[in-house]
């Protein structure tokens, strides 16, 4: 077994687009706020490669950011500052 992180036997090959999904409250700036948390680690994203979609209330805020994923580190290091953000609910 490798410790490479991009090992050969992973199912991505990069660099790809990848949906990273974002789940928090609806509150007027999370958006914003997972975009920035997203561009960090993909400075490349664009507006047009960000959907979102209100829970059937209006309570939370489903976000979709479809990056062009460069490494496994990459995808490994925004999932960690996602995941541990605050307002972040969940993170796909």
């Amino acid at each position: 077994m490798t410790d490479d992180p991009d090992r050969e036997d992973s199912l991505l090959v990069f660099p790809c687009d990848f949906p990273v999904k974002i789940l928090g409250r609806a509150e007027d700036d999370f958006v914003s706020l997972a975009v920035e948390i997203v561009r960090r680690h993909a400075p490349a994203l664009e507006s047009g490669q960000v959907t979102t979609r209100p829970s059937r209330d209006g309570n939370f805020v489903a976000i979709t950011c479809t990056i062009v994923a460069t490494s496994r580190g990459q995808l490994d290091a925004l999932y960690e500052e996602l995941s541990a953000h605050e307002r972040v609910m969940m993170a796909l």
